[in-house]
């Protein structure tokens, strides 16, 4: 289950969940705003929203991808396209001048901020695009659901790994102006992996 290629996509699928989009800019701001307990509130909201989204592709993929292939090509496509539009995304953000908004705070107690975290993952449509995407990418036409259960395990520890780790790491006002001065470098790092990613899986040959 975990070849080389699965390695590489893992190491994509990081870098997606880390590039700025409304749940790592949620909880880079509320970190920066509120602290790192608010930051972690927010983040395991946001891991919520993703697990659910993930337990819920990987049931209802297994039972399409098994009675149709053609729509496991069409998701995989997809999801080719999906980190082509990352890459020029980020190409965009690399090549503008200037300083980036680092974060959207969020404010509320513990309970609040980890609803909101959570509401922002469920109502973005492309967490699940994202996670459709990832199974098509990695699973064989044929997977099981245990063995989609044991792809979300893999990739869910990357989540974790990104989500809690952008609380811990923007809660601190030196990685922040580190961020902020290496942006652009960070922007054209994602671009050339989603790139990449993209043009593997199209020119991909699926047995």
């Amino acid at each position: 289950m975990i070849t080389p290629e699965f390695i590489a996509i893992w190491f994509a699928w990081m870098l997606a969940g880390g590039s700025p989009g409304p749940a790592t800019m949620g909880i880079a701001g509320t970190a920066m705003s509120a602290g790192r307990r608010a930051g972690l509130a927010f983040a395991l909201g946001v891991l919520a929203g993703s697990a659910s989204w993930g337990i819920a592709a990987a049931l209802g993929l297994s039972a399409i991808m098994l009675a149709n292939v053609w729509l496991f090509e069409m998701i995989r496509y997809a999801g080719a396209a999906y980190l082509g539009w990352l890459a020029i995304k980020a190409l965009k953000r690399g090549l503008t001048p200037g300083d980036a908004p680092l974060g959207t705070p969020f404010s509320g107690g513990f309970g609040t901020l980890f609803l909101k975290g959570a509401a922002i993952h469920i109502t973005n449509p492309k967490a699940i695009l994202s996670w459709g995407s990832i199974y098509a990418i990695i699973a064989p036409a044929t997977a099981t659901p245990a063995t989609l259960f044991g792809y979300f395990c893999l990739l869910y520890a990357g989540s974790i790994v990104i989500f809690l780790g952008y609380a811990v790491l923007f809660s601190s006002a030196r990685m922040v102006r580190a961020y902020a001065g290496a942006r652009r470098w960070f922007d054209f790092t994602f671009a050339g992996f989603f790139g990449f990613a993209s043009f593997k899986i199209l020119t991909a040959r699926l047995s």
